[in-house]
């Protein structure tokens, strides 16, 4: 070896020593980490949607780095997984890796994703005990959470800390504390955000556009909602499929679906086509005006454009068969939904449910209930509310209140429509003690008594003429501060009536004037039945003209006493069975009878179908269950934008 290839190979050495040589030398285990690593990132950029495979591909990294841990942080945060964005956290902590801003910012966000501010707030305080100090994007993302419970005053709090720590706010900020006042129907203040934003320098984003108009939608204001879409043109901006879907949800809201359509056309026109969204939006402004032919006219549409329906606009197109009645279709559509892979929620099987009970097929209501659960659906109070309505309706008392212990067993609270519509069912059959039990029991559950139970108990001493009872149900009302309505004071002049005590009814008519209650028909003809049944015809004719001059139509019952075409319920009876024989036996006087009630008259209005409908009215326990029936639907709501 000559002296310059050993003054070389020395060179050569030093460099390696001193690691100038350009090479990174490094050990299989480190490579194996980097590659690892590397197929993490490809997989959380590519699969997202792959719970699976990214949880696989981080499990394979042998040593994490806080980067890894906060990636997955920040994917579950982005699912909603608060429990698993935690477990995360808290692995990262144990290897001895303490968290930066960004992995607390996902945390935080994980919490606010899951409407847990509670425990996003406990986040920030650590990271404040811990000096680190939150980012402007940890102040945006604190600010979405309370916006999306709907705390406005939450995030304006959180909004001014933020513009006192951060000069330089973005559109996103606003867009959030926007959001925050959207969702409030505080317009005022949103429109006066906006304008703060235009004078900062910060241009709207399209979102922000969108929010304004939904914001609109959820007060009803059609002008300013179009005034919106029609400035988001100005400014520049091409409307998307979304702005057209605030337009049609907003008309579809208000009712004015023919406008809808519209709209639908307008997006056609410039090229854009429907999604999932607007399309259910369309159907479901046609559920309301229960329009079954256009429900399924837009279905077609759909399943013509290759699109894929979802969960909401399956549940939409069950809705609409239950709707019509058409019950085997509607569990039909439940199967096609799981051929599909689209599994099946306890609000697809709500409307079977209900629409069996309320038919009185308490069996196949029954049976479509424990296809529910085979099915992994788990049962809402809404879907226990259902059954113990179709029981009560049936007058089976026992089995609906052994609904209670079913809900028990399944981890289900009563709420109130549950009681109320078992009281309703108890008062209507005159076992007024069992409605009072059932009164214990919900004080024992807090839940307090509203106008509507007082209107179920002073309803039901009332059909028993108890006017003592209804007298001290209405003392406890004012009492507890709770408001009598019309429904309260027609019930309670009810009572008064059938127990013949025409003062006290006449008094209660004008405390409920005194009080701001305006008497409708029902108060007036309860009232007028009164003074007929007390045989005083001059106290009722004076109560038929005093309702007529308050702006009131009679009904048909009143117009029969005005014109004295009344006559006994013996009487009647006879006289329906008189008319049910003249047109069997058929001849002259069966000529003449047509005569005198045209075959129009008869096929609507006939005597037997006017008497079995009275008894019907007397035995029914609908009563205002449409009510309760209403809550019920609405809790179960998927409309979803």
């Amino acid at each position: 070896m000559t002296g310059e290839d050993l003054k070389r190979q020395t060179e050569k050495r030093k460099n390696w020593v001193d690691g100038e040589d350009g090479k990174d030398y490094r050990s299989s285990r480190h490579e194996e980490r980097e590659g690892s690593t590397k197929a993490f990132r490809k997989v959380l950029d590519s699969q997202p949607e792959n719970w699976q495979a990214v949880v696989s591909a981080f499990e394979r990294i042998k040593k994490p780095s806080r980067r890894e841990f906060g990636l997955m942080v920040g994917y579950y945060a982005r699912r909603g997984d608060m429990n698993r964005a935690r477990q995360t956290f808290e692995s990262m902590r144990a290897r001895g890796i303490d968290p930066s801003s960004y992995v607390y910012t996902s945390l935080i966000h994980a919490y606010a994703v899951g409407r847990d501010m509670e425990e996003a707030l406990s986040c920030v305080r650590k990271m404040k005990e811990e000096g680190i100090a939150m980012s402007l994007v940890t102040y945006s993302i604190v600010i979405g959470g309370f916006a999306k419970i709907g705390n406005a005053e939450a995030a304006d709090c959180w909004f001014k800390k933020a513009k006192e720590r951060h000069t330089d706010l973005n559109a996103i900020i606003y867009g959030n504390i926007i959001y925050a006042y959207c969702q409030a129907c505080n317009m005022d203040r949103a429109e006066a955000l906006v304008r703060e934003m235009e004078e900062e320098g910060i241009d709207a984003p399209l979102d922000i556009y969108h929010t304004m108009m939904d914001g609109y939608t959820m007060i009803g204001n059609e002008e300013k909602c179009l005034i919106i879409f029609k400035r988001l043109k100005e400014c520049g901006f091409a409307p998307s499929v979304i702005s057209y879907g605030c337009l049609i949800n907003m008309y579809t809201k208000i009712g004015k679906v023919s406008k809808a359509m519209e709209v639908s056309k307008m997006m056609k026109a410039v090229g854009i086509s429907h999604n999932i969204k607007t399309y259910s939006m369309l159907i479901n402004g046609f559920l309301k005006l229960k329009d079954w032919t256009n429900v399924f006219a837009v279905f077609e549409d759909v399943v013509k454009d290759g699109l894929k329906p979802d969960i909401v606009l399956y549940n939409n197109i069950i809705k609409a068969f239950c709707g019509m009645g058409n019950m085997d279709r509607a569990i039909h559509m439940v199967k096609e939904m799981q051929k599909e892979r689209c599994r099946p929620t306890s609000h697809t099987f709500m409307p079977i449910i209900h629409g069996f009970a309320r038919a009185g097929e308490m069996r196949r209501a029954l049976e479509i209930f424990d296809m529910m659960r085979q099915g992994g659906c788990i049962p809402t109070v809404h879907t226990f509310n259902a059954l113990v309505l179709g029981l009560v309706e049936k007058r089976k008392m026992e089995k609906a209140v052994k609904m209670l212990d079913k809900m028990a067993l399944a981890g289900v609270s009563p709420d109130e429509h549950t009681y109320t519509t078992i009281m309703h069912g108890y008062a209507a059959l005159g076992r007024m003690q069992s409605a009072l039990a059932v009164t214990r029991e919900m004080n024992a559950q807090k839940i307090p008594r509203n106008t509507f139970v007082y209107n179920i108990l002073i309803d039901g001493w009332a059909r028993r003429g108890d006017v003592w009872e209804a007298a001290d149900l209405m003392q406890q009302m004012k009492q507890e501060g709770v408001q009598p309505n019309i429904h309260t004071y027609t019930s309670f002049i009810n009572a008064c009536c059938k127990a013949g005590d025409m003062l006290r009814a006449t008094k209660t008519m004008e405390e409920m004037e005194a009080a701001g209650v305006k008497p409708n028909v029902k108060t007036y003809t309860t009232l007028i039945h009164g003074w007929a049944n007390a045989s005083l015809q001059e106290k009722a004719l004076s109560c038929f003209e005093e309702m007529k001059l308050a702006g009131l139509k009679p009904d048909k019952a009143v117009e029969m006493i005005e014109f004295e075409l009344t006559v006994d319920m013996g009487t009647a009876v006879h006289w329906s069975k008189c008319l049910r024989k003249i047109e069997r036996i058929g001849g002259e006087l069966t000529q003449t009878l047509q005569k005198t009630f045209p075959p129009d008259w008869n096929a609507h209005h006939s005597l037997d179908a006017d008497y079995e409908s009275d008894i019907n009215d007397e035995r029914s326990i609908h009563g205002d269950n449409d009510m309760f029936l209403a809550d019920v639907n609405d809790g179960d709501s998927d409309e979803e934008g």
